[in-house]
């Protein structure tokens, strides 16, 4: 008899078994792919990587005469996706080698197969039964496949980081931060990109301070975007290197699929309630059956890993007899565009629709030296607090380092603190975070450097 049984070893799963053989709980893992799922095999370390590549070699070709690097020859600079490639898989292979080696280490049960659940207490895997206290469902998501019949034309998720020639005119469906990510990935790559978003926006749970600030930046990138666009099938609409959306001819060679996810959900022989292809939980991320917990993408309450690596943590100390409640509204959500964009609690819609009598405070890397020396100058912080009490009822940054900067603000949202706590925080010059003190004076008086 196993305290829990974890199906799917992404960061939801993972994180939650490497905790549960921390505390003592006997664990067993189920994987029927790859250790680490699609976060670290072909989700957000392949992409991140291949984002870094080319970062470095836009930076080359824009910035290197401007910071005084000379000889180098443009016209010879070339991207080699395949090359990077074998960096990025050398890191995935070096970060799953790296989870597997702690599962072991935590004394978790790997078990290599396709889970099924039988009874709320029973995992049947291989013609194993696995008996269970408890079942954690981490099986991920996907996005819903493009019906296509012409070769290689669709790359689905799981297919895209691979050794592959890049053609020059590529589609990308989808308007989810990683649609975004993949999007400016190709065009930083010198091909021609048209993003389909299925609705009249992109990043739909962003504040729209930043979701303007990113459709700008995509049209300047010249990416163009169709929006209220859908894109099921190439079936009929798609001839020749032509593919006709919205009564446009747009040149594709490719169409990366990068839709909104769909939860993946498990074969049962028990009804466990589903809406919207999600698990449907409770705020202990416990299913309709009691003893069955969903975390990670499969509940729809998130796409982010580190969302689901919170979820998991949470089940485990539930199951300890440890009882929090994890409030999605102070996790950060994370784009890793170009620059950068990330953002923590309320948007000022939200802030606005719960009657709040709220102050927006904005300081722009244009002001900052640190964002100066390093030419990387284009964004912005924006603090909303309440006026009454000053307290910060959310944060919106685009920078370079958004992703990483976000995680200053979780802290003073989980230690409820006000915009005087900000401002009273010394930060060291120069620096890029310097903004949040900025802000932070914005919020009480006057930024010192605005």
């Amino acid at each position: 008899m196993y305290d829990i049984v974890i199906i799917g070893s992404g960061p939801a799963g993972y994180v939650a078994a490497i905790r549960a053989g921390q505390l003592g709980l006997k664990c067993a893992i189920v994987e029927k792919k790859s250790i680490g799922g699609m976060c670290l095999n072909w989700g957000c370390i392949p992409s991140k990587a291949m984002l870094e590549s080319v970062k470095l070699y836009q930076r080359i070709v824009n910035d290197s005469s401007r910071f005084g690097i000379e000889g180098i020859d443009k016209k010879s600079l070339n991207f080699s996706w395949n090359t990077a490639l074998k960096r990025a898989l050398t890191v995935v292979k070096r970060l799953t080698g790296g989870v597997e080696f702690l599962l072991k280490k935590n004394g978790v049960e790997i078990i290599t197969g396709e889970a099924r659940i039988v009874s709320a207490d029973s995992v049947l895997v291989n013609n194993q039964l696995l008996k269970a206290r408890n079942i954690l469902i981490a099986t991920g998501s996907s996005s819903p496949a493009i019906e296509n019949s012409t070769g290689n034309l669709v790359a689905e998720p799981a297919e895209l980081f691979t050794e592959r020639e890049i053609p020059s005119n590529i589609v990308v469906r989808g308007n989810e931060p990683v649609a975004i990510e993949l999007a400016q990935l190709f065009s930083i790559m010198g091909k021609k990109v048209t993003l389909v978003s299925e609705t009249d926006q992109i990043m739909p749970k962003a504040d729209n301070y930043i979701r303007t600030f990113m459709a700008n930046k995509l049209k300047k990138d010249k990416i163009e975007i169709l929006y209220n666009t859908h894109l099921q099938s190439t079936d009929g609409i798609w001839k020749d290197g032509v593919l006709n959306l919205a009564g446009k001819d747009i040149s594709c060679d490719l169409i990366v699929n990068a839709a909104k996810r769909k939860g993946n959900l498990i074969n049962s022989d028990i009804d466990i309630d589903v809406a919207d292809g999600y698990y449907v939980t409770d705020n202990r991320f416990e299913t309709s059956v009691k003893g069955i917990f969903a975390v990670g993408d499969v509940n729809g309450k998130s796409f982010f890993a580190h969302v689901g690596s919170a979820q998991g943590l949470n089940v485990i100390n539930h199951i300890m007899g440890i009882d929090e409640k994890l409030d999605l509204k102070k996790v950060p959500m994370n784009m890793y565009s170009v620059p950068e964009a990330a953002q923590i609690g309320l948007t000022e819609q939200e802030a606005s629709d719960e009657g709040y009598d709220y102050k927006i405070s904005e300081f722009p890397l244009s002001a900052n030296g640190k964002a100066q020396t390093e030419g990387n100058a284009d964004g912005f912080l924006r603090l909303i607090s309440d006026k009454k009490f000053g307290e910060v009822l959310g944060v919106q940054i685009v920078a370079p380092n958004a992703t990483d900067m976000i995680n200053e603000a979780a802290a003073y949202m989980q230690l409820e603190s006000t915009v005087y706590d900000i401002a009273k925080t010394v930060h060291t010059h120069p620096t890029v975070s310097e903004v949040f003190m900025e802000a932070g004076f914005e919020a009480v008086d006057q930024a010192i450097h605005k």
